[in-house]
């Protein structure tokens, strides 16, 4: 695997099963909710509102930071909270965590009313089975972040920071937040980590999947795997930047994947 260390695999595959009698569902990642972006949060709030679609499964990155479920009743996070409060009440709502909001809790998630997906998590639809992920771990070469990503994952890390004042956390988010900012800005597209072919290929193989989607690299495309597999990345949202806005989500129905580009 280009000389990285060999993927973990799961030990076991945790089966997110669709109502048969759905007609589509919705699938978007890294939307980077943030007061700083308001037209990026009012399309993400018109399409969870509106979609078609009875089920929307949000794969990481929902938010651009989440410091800890205390913060859900003030400001900003109340906001998304009483959209997905709203959006719940109409249709199914799941989420899996990414590197930015790994530490949403079971209190924000209980009273938004979605469910919570590991990472990864097969989603059984109209007889296939899609093997669901953020990405991120699957970016072996990018080893760095991998160990940051172990670190953080772990229980001992994540007491000791939610442990501190919200106010504190806040600022260190901040502080990270513009460092992220900084490392983006001094590196080109070919610098960021992308996912390992051979392990994604071997978590196919291992989850009885043939297609794997995931978001994290924010380079949405259509690639194969070896074995014959093929992964389907999705797009980052952003309409409060550049030229033109952007926001590509997949919807799955019985007849297949299908790409909606929302910014167009």
């Amino acid at each position: 695997m280009s000389g990285t260390t060999p993927v973990a695999l799961p030990e076991t595959w945790p089966v997110w099963a669709a109502d048969p009698a759905w007609t589509a569902i919705d699938l978007l990642s890294d939307v980077h909710l943030h007061a700083d972006m308001p037209r990026t949060f009012a399309a993400w709030r018109d399409h969870l509102l509106h979609t078609p679609a009875q089920a929307v499964l949000m794969l990481g990155d929902l938010f651009e930071v989440w410091v800890g479920d205390d913060a859900r009743h003030s400001g900003f996070e109340a906001q998304c909270l009483a959209v997905l409060q709203q959006a719940s009440a109409r249709r199914v709502l799941a989420f899996l965590p990414g590197n930015r909001d790994f530490l949403v809790g079971d209190a924000l998630l209980a009273e938004a009313g979605m469910q919570r997906l590991a990472d990864p998590t097969v989603l059984q639809a109209w007889g296939q089975r899609w093997l669901l992920s953020h990405g991120d771990a699957l970016c072996l070469a990018d080893t760095e972040y991998q160990r940051f990503r172990t670190l953080v994952r772990g229980a001992s890390w994540q007491a000791g920071f939610l442990g501190q004042p919200l106010a504190e956390r806040q600022a260190q988010a901040r502080a990270m937040r513009d460092a992220s900012a900084a490392r983006q800005a001094s590196q080109t597209a070919a610098d960021w980590g992308e996912v390992d072919h051979p392990a994604a290929a071997q978590w196919l193989a291992a989850a009885d999947a043939t297609a794997l989607i995931h978001g994290h690299t924010h380079r949405p495309g259509r690639h194969a795997l070896p074995g014959g597999g093929v992964r389907h990345v999705l797009g980052d949202w952003d309409f409060d930047h550049g030229p033109a806005p952007r926001a590509r989500i997949l919807r799955l129905t019985r007849d297949g994947l299908h790409t909606l580009d929302l910014g167009a």
